[in-house]
């Protein structure tokens, strides 16, 4: 993505929601937007109704958990401009205590499922989802497995034998 592209979405985005990006940096080939939890619905209904970008095609939509930060919980999208070819990557951080966005299904349909995987295994809500439930876990799972608070190994195993993992 040019300079000029990267630009005219900066500029764009301060217009409609001032203050709303943090950061804006060119992340290897991706362009990568750092926003306020607050904007981030706005700052992708921008990207996707602005003919100018056509990011159209909702490419992933991810949990993120840095528990040594602050703001320990994030939330990451990365969309496609399928005619022109570019890519643009959205996150924002914000602490686990307000682990909750609206919904994006109303700007992609195809953000349902993917809400779901990230509610079941991170535990971020999306108020105004129309079916949040767990999708690939057991319903009555109590936790959030891939939150970086669990053991990687079942701890209570009397059958292991960690001489044979070089421990």
């Amino acid at each position: 993505m040019d300079q000029a592209l990267r630009d005219k979405i900066v500029q764009q985005i301060s217009d409609v929601q001032k203050d709303a990006i943090v950061e804006a940096e060119m992340n290897r080939d991706f362009f990568t937007l750092v926003v306020k939890k607050d904007a981030f619905h706005g700052v992708v209904r921008i990207l996707k109704e602005n003919p100018d970008f056509g990011f159209t095609f909702l490419t992933t939509l991810c949990g993120l958990h840095y528990p040594e930060q602050k703001d320990e919980m994030g939330l990451m999208m990365q969309l496609h401009n399928l005619e022109k070819n570019l890519r643009i990557r959205i996150k924002s951080f914000f602490p686990k205590s307000q682990a909750s966005l609206p919904s994006f299904t109303d700007i992609f349909k195809s953000a349902n499922w993917m809400e779901r995987e990230t509610w079941d295994f991170f535990g971020i809500h999306f108020s105004g989802h129309p079916n949040l439930k767990r999708i690939l876990n057991v319903e009555d799972m109590i936790i959030h497995p891939l939150l970086k608070e669990y053991p990687l190994e079942d701890q209570v195993r009397l059958d292991k034998n960690d001489t044979m993992f070089g421990r």
